[in-house]
């Protein structure tokens, strides 16, 4: 015999296995990373897609300066806008610039509406999206 007693078989045997259980671990850790940061591009990429219809739609309403709807015979109010905004142009507009197609205070009026909605509503989830921090 080489001078190897039982119990020193037993502890390399641990040993091989310990390493093993790591290298699996860091296996599947890798692979979970790999997995996930597509996964988080693709979410930040939606986010910008996203639509935003202001108002919702079939509501015949027009928006007051608070971005309120109001009935289409109030002062001052805008009609609904023809088109919905994306996640990525309602970003650059609460940044300081216009929603597209859009005077100023057309612009300001939509965006009030945007700050106001709220869970069921059209355009909500992509708005609260958008208040999400990034890294």
């Amino acid at each position: 015999m080489d001078g190897a007693t039982p119990s020193d078989s037993v502890e390399v045997g641990a040993t091989v296995d310990a390493a093993r259980r790591t290298l699996l671990i860091g296996a599947v850790a890798t692979s979970a990373v790999v997995s996930i940061r597509p996964a988080l591009a693709q979410t930040a990429g939606s986010v910008l897609n996203c639509q935003i219809p202001v108002p919702e739609r079939g509501k015949g309403m027009y928006i007051d300066p608070t971005g309120k709807l109001v009935t289409p015979d109030t002062p001052g109010a805008f009609p609904p806008s023809p088109r919905d905004f994306t996640g990525e142009e309602v970003r650059k507009a609460l940044q300081g610039s216009n929603l597209p197609g859009t005077t100023r205070e057309q612009s300001q009026a939509y965006l009030n509406y945007i700050r106001k909605l709220q869970n069921g509503q059209s355009g909500f989830t992509c708005y609260a999206s958008l208040q999400m921090p990034r890294r």
